[in-house]
């Protein structure tokens, strides 16, 4: 009599864990879907043009044709490419080019395509190209000559301002992003906050970091809002 006692308050009280645990993951989980998702993209090399460059490049009245959007709403990746050549005739041939055009034409690379190409690119926050190097783009129409444009992308994380406040951060300051993999785990620091009224949460890494940390095999990412003491990467 004493055993099923015993048997009836244990099951009763495992019964009321197991509810209690329910319950709590239901509500983490409405939490979490509230919270928009965080996506990490790899941006390989890729050119951003002027209207003039375009038509330069393709031939006159010729605009980006869309070939797929970006995730980024209104962004994306144009039919045609260019050749990009740098010094001594090295060249990257098929470099994608990305739409909308901008006020500036600017080349973004990765540093092993900037080696290949024997051109010594900064790091440079995207549009800050006073002071960098210059390349020649090759098109079917004709050629263009930059004195300046070409950068290593500094990595960075697009949000609108609603997920800023969330994490705690503004427009300008920097953060940090972990990727676990199954053979490594890496932080990357100062991720560049670009905040505004209409981005989605998403970080951009070059071909090289992605790589770096196997992107692709990933089983855990974070989005620190205070870099680490210990420097990672």
């Amino acid at each position: 009599m004493i055993h099923t006692d015993t048997q009836t308050i244990d099951r009763t009280f495992i019964e009321n864990i197991v509810r209690r645990v329910v319950q709590e993951q239901c509500g983490t989980a409405d939490a979490r879907s509230n919270e928009p998702e965080l996506v990490v993209s790899i941006s390989a090399r890729h050119v951003h043009l002027t209207d003039e460059h375009v038509q330069t490049l393709f031939g006159k009245g010729t605009t980006l044709t869309p070939m797929k959007p970006l995730y980024q709403d209104g962004f994306f990746a144009a039919e045609q490419t260019v050749m990009v050549v740098g010094p001594r005739r090295r060249m990257l041939p098929n470099v994608r080019i990305l739409g909308p055009t901008r006020p500036y034409s600017q080349i973004e690379l990765a540093l092993t395509d900037a080696i290949s190409l024997g051109i010594d690119a900064p790091v440079r926050h995207s549009g800050n190209i006073e002071g960098t190097p210059g390349c020649v783009l090759v098109g079917p129409a004709g050629a263009v000559e930059l004195d300046q444009g070409v950068i290593r992308a500094a990595r960075h994380v697009h949000m609108d301002f609603r997920t800023a406040e969330r994490y705690q951060v503004a427009n300008g300051e920097t953060m940090s992003l972990r990727v676990d993999s199954s053979d490594c785990a890496i932080v990357f620091e100062e991720l560049l906050v670009r905040a505004d009224e209409t981005s989605k949460l998403e970080v951009h890494l070059d071909t090289d970091e992605g790589n770096a940390c196997n992107l692709e095999q990933a089983t855990g990412i974070e989005l620190l809002r205070s870099s680490p003491s210990c420097r990672c990467h």
